[in-house]
């Protein structure tokens, strides 16, 4: 299969945060070194793994800049950039400076819970004024409602639209769109823990949270998958599964986060409205960590 520039391993970055809840510039910089030697294929900046509802305009502005900064075109960067209120998500991309950015991923209007044509016209009006193509993200446990498969399918023939998101756990949806979609759409999964079984049935890779701390092990098994390997893949799967299932357990980011405090990339504060995991979860996590 031949790839483009988002097919396979993308990582949606956590933010991370100093004891006293700052932003940690020096070890979102470690983290930014640790996923590029470990074979991402390109990062996503500031999705809802990234905490973004809780940064201000300026930490969004320093993130954005530091991670461009570390990455110096060497992988692909997509920035986060959505929300409930149309006009101002495309305020926030007429703002913003796409230097060093290559693609825009604009979760679904959370919140308001739209109709499906309300769906449809956010995207139009995203995809109208974007400088950079759109990725689609459909995570119906975050946003209280579900991009349905006609939807996405009308969205994805609208102009600068180039993928698509899907972490509705919907086997039958995912079949859909997959089925119909555009020839150049990619399909790309938003569950670590179904990235396997949704490869298999055409999807085109993974935006991943377990990817933040297992770059190289999800990278390999993401491109063994590509590359028609399954019996190489599973072997992968099976080996991350009951990590790709707990670290959600008790939310996310709080159970990457410990991860990587473990792995000694940064620490595992998160802001409220988010706490740390339970120390049931914790525990879990850490007789799992390899």
């Amino acid at each position: 299969m031949t790839k483009s520039r988002f097919t396979g391993l993308g990582v949606a970055m956590i933010t991370p945060f100093t004891k006293d809840y700052a932003v940690d510039y020096s070890a979102l910089a470690k983290l930014t070194e640790f996923l590029i030697v470990g074979g991402v294929d390109y990062l996503v900046v500031l999705g809802t793994t990234g905490e973004t509802a809780t940064l201000s305009k300026d930490e969004k502005k320093q993130v954005y800049k530091k991670i461009k900064d570390v990455a110096n075109g060497r992988v692909p960067l997509v920035a986060g950039i959505g929300g409930n209120n149309t006009s101002d998500v495309i305020e926030s991309i007429s703002a913003f400076d796409f230097s060093g950015y290559d693609a825009i991923l604009s979760v679904s209007p959370y919140y308001n819970k739209p109709n499906q044509e309300g769906i449809f016209q956010h995207y139009k009006a995203i995809a109208e004024v974007a400088p950079k193509p759109v990725i689609i993200y459909n995570v119906p446990g975050r946003t209280g409602s579900n991009i349905s498969a006609s939807t996405q399918l009308r969205i994805a023939n609208l102009p600068n639209i180039i993928a698509t998101k899907e972490a509705s756990g919907n086997f039958s949806q995912v079949m859909e769109i997959i089925a119909q979609k555009p020839k150049d759409l990619l399909v790309l999964s938003g569950d670590d823990a179904f990235t396997f079984p949704f490869m298999a049935l055409g999807m085109n890779g993974v935006i991943s949270v377990i990817g933040n701390a297992y770059p190289q092990e999800f990278s390999s098994m993401v491109n063994l998958c590509l590359d028609g390997k399954w019996d190489e893949a599973r072997l992968i799967h099976y080996k991350l599964l009951a990590l790709m299932d707990t670290i959600f357990e008790d939310g996310s980011p709080g159970g990457i986060k410990v991860i990587l405090r473990q792995k000694g990339i940064c620490g595992d504060t998160v802001r409220l409205p988010l706490a740390n995991v339970g120390k049931a979860t914790e525990e879990k996590l850490l007789s799992l960590i390899f």
